[in-house]
């Protein structure tokens, strides 16, 4: 199984990016997707996740109203659309893959590398 995540980089506070996620070696539609982040000296953290289908998202308080998780099943591919980027944004995001959805990370079975994004103030 791979999770290769893209579209990291450095943005301005305010500024938006799109991370991608590609799986490959798994029935990526069988399969629940998330999204973490980890700052260094932090606790890897829930994002956001979808369900199988992408009908039912779930999103930390933190991101609410400026992430969107989506997925499309056709292309393999998790998407993460980041909006009004924050300092505190900063971090490694890491797409997962799960049977169940839910934002505990010990639940995902699968991780990829992950993708640095950096805001600057």
């Amino acid at each position: 199984v791979q999770l290769v995540e893209s579209g990291g980089g450095l943005v301005q506070a305010g500024g938006s990016l799109r991370l991608s996620c590609v799986a490959s070696g798994l029935t990526f539609s069988r399969y629940s997707m998330g999204w973490f982040r980890q700052s260094p000296g932090k606790v890897r953290e829930f994002v956001a996740a979808t369900t199988w289908g992408g009908g039912s998202s779930l999103y930390a308080d933190s991101v609410k109203g400026r992430f969107t998780i989506s997925r499309d099943n056709a292309k393999n591919t998790l998407y993460l659309e980041m909006n009004s980027l924050k300092p505190e944004d900063t971090a490694v995001y890491y797409c997962a893959a799960t049977e169940v959805v839910n934002t505990e990370s010990s639940e995902y079975d699968y991780w990829g590398q992950g993708t640095q994004v950096t805001v600057s103030s």
